[in-house]
């Protein structure tokens, strides 16, 4: 109804905007033979707003705050051009708006690439896109995470390049993609802050493999995924991701193992521990992620996550043990309305960041907790 109600908005607007002047609108400026193309295309609007209440304790994190937050706010377009190629758009609103010196396009552009299907098992990816990498966590939108673990929290997930994804059986598909491994030069990310030994690369490249499987009618299913990137010369990172989902009428449980080894640390969490200004090197992180869903029944569904992250420095030589973060995501949905995905949400964050006797001693870093409470919504809105 809604897309009835824009296309016909589209076609009065030119003749209702007629006016005694001679050098009005004729014709349409959309004409109606082309009126027909917007029924291969979507407008979503994404929002998640919430009042939170927060408290940090231990370091020098002493402090409280309540505010309303917009987590998420998206436009996003998608469509179909013709019978074999279809395109994806989406702009973040609150993300950085500046235009990123490697990738030529700002931040706030997620996702702007087309999708070429070359036969009914091969499509062919080029843009800017989300990267192959596995797990469950990585597979919801920014709109439904109210908080990541560690490396996703501090990934570039959004970079150009190309793809090619290959559904070999009803069961099982597989995707490879050539990427930029970041959309910034080396210099413009890290600015004066350098190693004797890192040099900015001729081409700053990823490649990332996945596999999606179905088992057991799909009650069972996989993402796995490894890549290797390099952000600066002959030293990159290999990351490694196993995703699990079992899946039955109102019980979802998924888990993912994250494996992450970086000569040059890429998620800066052992870098912000270093007393001088540096980058870290042979970090590496492992991390653990558990998210349990129910239905209660048609308005009323629980959520819980539960996630460690743990990063070592050295890792060739000493592996000193950095820290360990926990995090617990209890969450209740409510949805009063059939026909429209409006999500009314109340969730808890604890976060404990538990740092190693070497980096409380030799580093000065302190243990910490965050403690918060949400109240808020989640509208992944159709447009058109």
């Amino acid at each position: 109804m809604i897309r009835s109600f824009l296309i016909s908005i589209l076609l009065l607007t030119p003749i209702l905007g007629f006016s005694q002047q001679n050098d009005s609108l004729a014709e349409p400026i959309i004409p109606a033979e082309k009126i027909e193309l917007l029924k291969n295309i979507n407008i979503t609007f994404g929002m998640r707003m919430d009042f939170q209440a927060y408290t940090f304790r231990g370091g020098d994190n002493y402090y409280n705050g309540i505010q309303f937050e917009n987590g998420f706010t998206a436009l996003g377009i998608s469509g179909k051009v013709h019978e074999k190629v279809s395109f994806q758009f989406r702009n973040r609103f609150n993300k950085n708006s500046d235009v990123q010196t490697l990738d030529r396009l700002s931040s706030n552009i997620e996702l702007a690439y087309l999708d070429i299907k070359i036969s009914p098992s091969f499509d062919l990816l080029l843009g800017k896109m989300s990267a192959f990498y596995g797990g469950y966590e990585y597979e919801f939108s920014g709109l439904d995470v109210l908080e990541y673990n560690d490396i996703y929290g501090n990934a570039l997930a959004f970079v150009t390049g190309a793809g090619i994804t290959y559904q070999a059986s009803e069961n099982n598909k597989f995707g490879l993609q050539v990427l930029n491994s970041r959309t910034q030069h080396y210099d413009d990310l890290y600015g004066d802050i350098v190693a004797e030994n890192i040099q900015e690369p001729d081409w700053p490249v990823a490649f990332v493999g996945n596999w999606r499987g179905k088992f057991f009618d799909g009650k069972l299913q996989t993402i796995y995924s490894l890549s290797h990137s390099y952000e600066v010369r002959k030293r990159g990172t290999t990351f490694l991701t196993l995703g699990h989902k079992y899946q039955n009428q109102d019980l979802s449980l998924m888990y993912d193992f994250h494996y992450s080894y970086e000569e040059v640390d890429t998620k800066g969490i052992v870098t912000n521990l270093l007393s001088e200004e540096q980058v870290a090197e042979d970090v590496m992180y492992i991390e653990n992620w558990l998210r349990a869903e129910y239905r209660f029944s048609p308005k009323f569904k629980g959520l819980l996550t539960l996630m460690t992250s743990s990063a070592y420095d050295n890792v060739k030589t000493s592996k000193q043990h950095m820290r360990t973060s926990y995090g617990a995501v209890p969450t209740i949905y409510y949805s009063p309305f059939k026909k429209i995905d409006l999500r009314f949400y109340l969730a808890y964050i604890g976060r404990y960041y538990d740092y190693s006797d070497y980096a409380i001693e030799e580093l000065g870093a302190s243990s910490y907790n965050k403690n918060e409470f949400r109240l808020g919504f989640i509208a992944p809105l159709l447009l058109l």
